[in-house]
């Protein structure tokens, strides 16, 4: 079974998105998600998501606090909710085609704009349950 470990990281109200890389065979291909990835043998959830977000954006990870986990027979997801405590400038996208710091009003609509492809992207299927578990929350 694949695991893997996403973050959803919030600032000012919006959230960090990732434009994944339009590369076949790869999951949600040209879709908008959460950085993070898969864990390495070894690694805990948490271990995974630090190591992930230091190789996609070039940021050592303060507290990340688990959030949910969702698994299907394929897959199990650990998400981790925390504050993006610096800018979107100070941030390097190392992987992936676009981020921006979406708002909810937004991610609502099931699609995000990206800047550099000016265009609208759809959501992958993990940013879309990191939504539905955020608009649970009172």
């Amino acid at each position: 079974m694949l695991e893997v470990a996403l973050a959803m990281l919030e600032r000012d109200g919006r959230w960090l998105v990732q434009l994944r890389d339009d590369i076949p065979g790869i999951v949600a291909p040209g879709c908008w998600g959460l950085f993070g990835g898969h864990l390495d043998p070894g690694e805990s959830p948490d271990q995974a998501l630090r190591r992930e977000l230091q190789e996609e954006i070039n940021w050592c990870a303060g507290e990340l606090p688990f959030w949910f986990r969702h698994s299907t027979p394929q897959r199990t997801a650990h998400f981790f909710r925390a504050s993006l405590p610096l800018p979107l400038d100070d941030l390097q996208l190392l992987e992936g085609q676009d981020m921006v710091l979406a708002g909810i009003e937004e991610l609502v609509t099931g699609q995000v704009w990206s800047p550099r492809l000016q265009q609208a992207r759809p959501l992958a299927h993990s940013l879309q349950l990191a939504l539905e578990n955020l608009r649970r929350i009172p």
